[in-house]
């Protein structure tokens, strides 16, 4: 199962470092990475996901909390929270081609940052489903480039809890 962990870290050199090597230190793996200042001045939040079960995320967390300059660790994947990811994405198009490629974009509220002779470079934001949907949509017409951020999260201070109602109203559908 991947796990998606919320570090928050002081914003110190070498703190990545440190968290990197304990990872690799142990065999783990950080399959989703993204770092950028918290709420507070002089502090980093670290978004991570990574693969285990439940007593290897345990040992993962005590693990950080040894680390100095770690000031709180949560593992939020069971949480209701806003996850999203950023994907910039190249794609072959020509001008036969162009229009159905920004139309099917549409779809997915992307939106066209570059247009070359024979390409088109499109940013989509999201939830992994969704960047994973659009490439599959057009992967027919080429992928040159991809460039993807790591997840991002913060949990929903509603408590609602998206993944749940997406359960429901699937299985609402599903009823004769």
């Amino acid at each position: 199962m991947k796990h998606t962990l919320s570090v928050l870290v002081e914003d110190e050199a070498g703190v990545l470092t440190r968290i990197a090597g304990l990872f690799a230190r142990r065999g783990f793996n950080i399959e989703s990475l993204a770092v950028g200042p918290a709420e507070q001045n002089n502090i980093s939040r670290i978004t991570m996901v990574v693969p285990g079960d439940d007593r290897i995320i345990e040992q993962i967390v005590k693990q950080l909390y040894k680390l100095i300059h770690v000031i709180k660790v949560q593992d939020i994947t069971e949480l209701p929270c806003v996850e999203r990811e950023l994907m910039l994405l190249k794609v072959n198009a020509s001008s036969a081609t162009r229009s159905e490629i920004i139309e099917l974009a549409q779809v997915f509220r992307a939106r066209a940052v570059d247009i070359g002779e024979d390409s088109l470079t499109l940013e989509v934001v999201g939830d992994p489903g969704k960047l994973v949907a659009i490439m599959g949509v057009l992967g027919k017409f080429g992928i040159r480039e991809v460039a993807r951020t790591g997840k991002i999260a913060l949990t929903r201070e509603s408590g609602v809890n998206t993944e749940t109602l997406k359960l429901n109203t699937a299985k609402v559908v599903q009823l004769p």
